[in-house]
């Protein structure tokens, strides 16, 4: 009988166009496990500590790294060398102090941004779905594979649900907790996370809805005052006056 499921190897060929890898040095490269973040979003663990971070020049200084508990992801200490790490995770390094936060970047897709201890205990995410559970709770299922359950005393009339989807909500890690809610629509703050303009920056001025995010077209104002268009899934909300984290400043002069 064959094996089921999808193939645990990736060829270096094959990989994202956005891994920091040389393409025909060797045959294969790390596939990342699954997790919070798609294979098309991600970079593996051991590719993230050996050539994003540089602490580590072999795979097998890396994983040695990583196996002493020393890289944590949002707060969590991680010790699987496939552990997806993608856009807007904390990446923190216990042995030297150093923090980084992972952002959307022009031309390398994702890039790390060192932040502050006072802003690694939050962490902007999208609101991809909601569903309504037992009890009649609304649970929020968020970006990278967080979900947030919000209570609600009356469920013939949830006056507690005020979210929407394409919403951006600013939780603490850990624990997971609500600290900002940020609505989807004009006059909002956002950077793109994919297709020719990731990375920008913009306001949204114009929002065309269609069929589904991926034919909805937003309009967005970079801050040197040039509109660009992109569709409504490569949105993604992080502030309504300023920006809830803080970004590269290269960001901001494009």
């Amino acid at each position: 009988m064959g094996s089921m499921g999808g193939s645990r190897h990736l060829k270096r060929l094959a990989a994202p166009w956005f891994y920091p890898i040389l393409r025909k040095e060797y045959k294969w490269v790390v596939k990342p496990s699954p997790g919070p973040h798609s294979l098309e979003s991600s970079v593996p663990l051991l590719l993230f500590v050996r050539d994003m971070l540089g602490v580590a020049r072999t795979a097998k200084e890396a994983i040695r790294i990583i196996n002493e508990g020393v890289i944590k992801i949002d707060g969590v200490p991680r010790k699987s060398y496939k552990y997806p790490v993608g856009f807007m995770d904390v990446v923190e390094i216990t042995s030297s102090g150093e923090i980084y936060r992972v952002v959307p970047y022009p031309t390398l897709y994702m890039r790390l941004h060192p932040i502050e201890r006072s802003e690694a205990g939050i962490k902007p995410l999208r609101i991809e779905n909601k569903t309504t559970v037992k009890g009649g709770h609304i649970q929020l299922n968020l970006y990278g594979g967080y979900n947030i359950l919000i209570r609600v005393s009356d469920p013939r009339n949830p006056v507690e649900d005020v979210y929407s989807t394409m919403d951006s909500v600013v939780i603490t890690i850990p624990p997971k907790s609500i600290q900002e809610h940020i609505r989807f629509g004009e006059g909002s703050l956002a950077i793109v996370i994919g297709g020719k303009n990731v990375g920008r920056v913009g306001r949204i001025v114009k929002i065309a809805r269609g069929m589904g995010r991926h034919r909805t077209i937003v309009s967005l104002e970079d801050p040197s005052g040039h509109v660009f268009q992109t569709t409504a899934d490569k949105v993604y909300i992080i502030g309504s006056e300023k920006p809830s984290i803080s970004l590269p400043e290269e960001v901001f002069r494009r």
